[in-house]
């Protein structure tokens, strides 16, 4: 597959975790070094996950009734009564913020990223019936350029993700490329047009987790059932990890990904930090 590469991804080399892991098994960290992605069963329980939704549904409202303000109902890529992002939920709910800091994260954390990570990003993706476009095909490193390119996305069904209310599809691979290019269309960033026979849907049930690198291709298709298909996608990268913002004709500026109220460190020397969650 010819593909352009991102004007900032220059000698890109796609690092192994080297040494014994403490969740996954060596073929599962094998698996998402080769194909980008993992799925997890059977993660979180029914009363942890009615937690986290307890906590997100009424700041996610907020965004919804923001959004039937704005002209179309539409804000960059949310759009009102279709498909809503609600970012930073960790700094509004500190039950969240544990259950991100929580042992399942930093142990695969540190099986795939290392021993010093902090949170880069939180946030809630609800996608309703009126959702029926689907969301394009992207890299996570495609919206905000970070370096190093390879950070990893949990993303964690609220409700089961089906092929039916648009569960993602991921292309296995491509992830070693490390960022393309994107061109943005009305539906978001877009990396692929049509990855055609190489795409694998990737449905997920609640108390399950997918995990996949920032740097494979995703999407998710429309939601045709009358519920809403809910899920919190959390972001891990390692510490000094930096944000390459453009900056007209000159060079890049460099902002460290370490905000002390809601990038927190998850890992230091492998281990939780002093005050960290616990799971």
């Amino acid at each position: 597959m010819d593909l352009e590469l991102h004007p900032l991804n220059r000698g890109f080399v796609w690092q192994t975790r080297e040494g014994p892991p403490r969740r996954l098994s060596p073929a599962q960290v094998a698996h998402f070094d080769e194909q980008g992605f993992l799925v997890l069963e059977e993660v979180f329980d029914a009363a942890t996950l009615r937690g986290v939704t307890a906590e997100i549904d009424p700041i996610e409202a907020q965004v919804e009734a923001f959004l039937q303000t704005r002209e179309n109902g539409k804000l960059f890529i949310g759009r009102a009564g279709a498909l809503t992002f609600t970012p930073h939920v960790v700094l509004r709910s500190p039950g969240v913020r544990d259950f991100c800091a929580g042992a399942f994260f930093r142990d695969v954390c540190h099986d795939l990223v290392g021993p010093d990570v902090r949170l880069y990003w939180d946030q809630a993706v609800y996608k309703k019936p009126g959702d029926q476009a689907g969301f394009p095909w992207h890299q996570d490193n495609g919206y905000t350029f970070v370096e190093p390119q390879q950070y990893l996305t949990c993303w964690i069904p609220l409700e089961d993700a089906t092929l039916e209310n648009g569960c993602p599809w991921v292309v296995p691979g491509l992830h070693r490329r490390g960022t393309l290019a994107h061109e943005m269309s009305d539906l978001g960033w877009v990396c692929l047009a049509d990855p055609g026979e190489r795409a694998v849907a990737a449905p997920v049930r609640a108390g399950s987790v997918l995990i996949f690198s920032s740097l494979t291709p995703h999407c998710t298709g429309p939601n045709r059932t009358e519920g809403i298909r809910k899920a919190y996608i959390v972001q891990f990268a390692p510490e000094g990890a930096v944000i390459r913002q453009p900056q007209g004709d000159g060079a890049p500026q460099s902002v460290r990904a370490d905000d002390p109220a809601r990038q927190f460190p998850v890992l230091v020397g492998g281990q939780a930090p002093n005050g960290g969650g616990h799971g």
